[in-house]
């Protein structure tokens, strides 16, 4: 399980030689999926050099040896993450979300290799870090406590320069300061009033920030829903102009396999949810208090025998939204040659996302399974997860 060294030896893992390292397996990995997404080959040299040089001494770490530390990053304790995401008419856009210190003892010390690579990715592509820099005292305390500390994200695009994401933890002073955390970094960056316009919620996950060039730098606040309804996902959102109730009680069914059969493998039987649904409501503007953007996330990987019924959900709902689902189905080709039936977790979460002024977008999350490989549902012990 993620939270504890895994030592295990991978069953039906993509093949690899005795002397591969971490970084040589997930740049490789990354390289076929800008492939998929329709990236140069340029731009993916780019992007997996990108990747190594932030993983730091990690990247040389032999796959032969247990992962560097446990990361709350995915459930066999890689380092990195992939995803695709996906709007009507154009091709899915590709990010790879990535903890920079995961070789550092402890989180005091990842923080501090984590906020240097962003710094250092900063000065290469010309954007300021003002905006993190003010919250360094919130989220990177001296003694910090909580599953992480700090995970970066590149939203891959063509010609080599990425946009940039941040993500911290609200429990960095604790987890009974996590919601005053959230709220004091909100009115630092001028949204007063977006606080008090959050849902109920279990725990606040996630504190993030857009950086560099986005026509709309976004803050994200991530909350955790632990074993919500249908109707109580199609409450969720507080954007104006957002989803529609019987949208996104949709979505969560179809993710979740609560729409019967012919969605794969979902029934009213379905295994017991160890992860809590998310949301993530993203504020661009200050005078209104209210969130631009709404995603909901649906850990498909909880609800799925194994990654055969979460691709069939995923293409379903592609489908629904007028989108291919051929780029997803060779992703998960590009990183894995073992079958979807023989695991789960391959794709960890399915999402559904609004922005004011875009299309709806569907996003897939790909693990590396760079370690190890979750055994289908039915071969798991039933005990509570401690990742994401």
């Amino acid at each position: 399980m993620a939270g504890e060294p895994v030592t295990a030896a991978r069953p039906g893992g993509p093949r690899r030689s005795g002397t591969e390292t971490l970084g040589g397996h997930t740049s490789r990995q990354l390289r076929n999926l800008c492939e998929i997404v329709g990236l140069t080959a340029h731009d993916g040299e780019v992007y997996a050099r990108t990747l190594t040089e932030m993983l730091g001494a990690a990247a040389e770490r032999p796959l032969d040896l247990p992962p560097p530390n446990p990361t709350f990053l995915s459930d066999d304790h890689t380092p990195v993450e992939f995803s695709l995401s996906f709007v009507p008419g154009a091709a899915p856009t590709l990010r790879v979300l990535l903890e920079p210190g995961c070789a550092a003892g402890g989180l005091a010390r990842n923080g501090r290799l984590g906020l240097r690579a962003v710094r250092e990715t900063a000065a290469r592509w010309g954007f300021s870090t003002d905006r993190l820099d003010e919250l360094e005292d919130l989220f990177l305390p001296p003694s910090p406590e909580g599953p992480l500390a700090l995970w970066c994200a590149l939203e891959l695009r063509p010609g080599g320069v990425p946009k940039v994401k941040v993500y911290l933890n609200p429990a960095a002073g604790g987890q009974k300061r996590a919601a005053a955390t959230v709220g004091e970094a909100l009115r630092r960056l001028g949204h007063r009033d977006a606080f008090a316009a959050l849902p109920p919620h279990d725990r606040h996950l996630f504190f993030a920030l857009d950086l560099g060039d986005w026509a709309e730098p976004r803050v994200k606040v991530y909350l955790a829903h632990q074993d919500l309804s249908a109707a109580e996902a199609g409450a969720l959102s507080r954007m104006e102009g957002g989803p529609l109730t019987a949208e996104s009680e949709e979505f969560f069914r179809i993710a979740s396999g609560q729409h019967g059969d012919e969605d794969g493998g979902g029934t009213a039987s379905a295994p017991v949810v160890r992860r809590p649904v998310q949301s993530c409501h993203a504020f661009t503007e200050t005078a209104s208090g209210l969130p631009s953007g709404f995603t909901l996330y649906v850990p498909v990987r909880d609800y799925a025998r194994h990654d055969g019924d979460a691709l069939t959900r995923a293409t379903a709902l592609l489908r629904r939204y007028g989108q291919d689902p051929a780029p997803l189905l060779g992703a998960v080709s590009a990183v894995t040659d073992r079958s979807p039936e023989d695991g789960v977790g391959l794709v960890a979460y399915l999402a559904l996302a609004h922005q004011q002024g875009q299309p709806p977008r569907v996003t897939a999350y790909v693990s590396s399974e760079a370690y190890e490989v979750r055994p289908p549902a039915g071969l798991l012990p039933a005990e509570p997860a401690t990742v994401r």
